[in-house]
């Protein structure tokens, strides 16, 4: 807040707020990945996948979601580097990248209960 043209808070906490705020290359990255989380049919999905690996066919029919979306979102998940995929043959696994997703996720439901 300022008055006039002079800040009311002193300048160590001026520069404490400038270096605690995310750089650009940061806050786009941080933008993108929070946009991407934006959307229903990708929190199912990414609830799913915080249980076990599945591939899209076991994603469509436990989340009654169509296999075409399902592709498409896990790509918009994977370009997050959200989940990560193993091969089995012709069959993809998905499944979270790691563990900070999860975490991300649990905090996200405990803060809108």
């Amino acid at each position: 807040m300022t008055y006039g043209d002079r800040l009311l808070i002193d300048n160590k906490t001026l520069e404490l707020v400038r270096s605690y705020v995310p750089g650009e290359d940061a806050l786009a990255s941080m933008s993108e990945f929070f946009s991407a989380l934006g959307d229903g049919t990708r929190l199912k999905i990414i609830s799913a996948l915080s249980i076990t690996e599945m591939c899209v066919t076991d994603l469509s029919l436990s989340l009654k979601i169509n296999q075409t979306t399902v592709s498409h979102q896990l790509r918009n998940l994977k370009a997050i580097g959200a989940v990560k995929v193993r091969r089995q043959g012709k069959i993809s696994f998905y499944s979270l990248r790691d563990g900070e997703l999860l975490e991300i996720m649990l905090k996200a439901v405990n803060y809108v209960s």
